[in-house]
């Protein structure tokens, strides 16, 4: 008999902040871990979406950006 193994999804080792944090401090936080991802949580610390590397990357070239933006407010996350 071969045992079954359970899937857990991929954000579930991930780590979790919530989306009030502003995309600097989201990037130090990724560096600090070295991780590429990390997933959002609402004020009920329940998930919201994840955030990536990349795409905080391509917001921070954007004209517009500014250190005070917050996750909550990345369109696409």
């Amino acid at each position: 008999m071969t045992p079954v193994l359970a899937q857990r999804p991929a954000t579930a080792h991930a780590r979790h902040i919530r989306d009030d944090m502003t995309v600097e401090v989201a990037l130090s936080l990724m560096a600090g871990a070295r991780v590429d991802h990390l997933v959002l949580c609402d004020g009920d610390d329940q998930s919201t979406g994840v955030v990536t590397l990349a795409r905080l990357t391509v917001l921070r070239g954007v004209p517009t950006y500014t250190d005070r933006v917050r996750l909550r407010d990345v369109p696409d996350c």
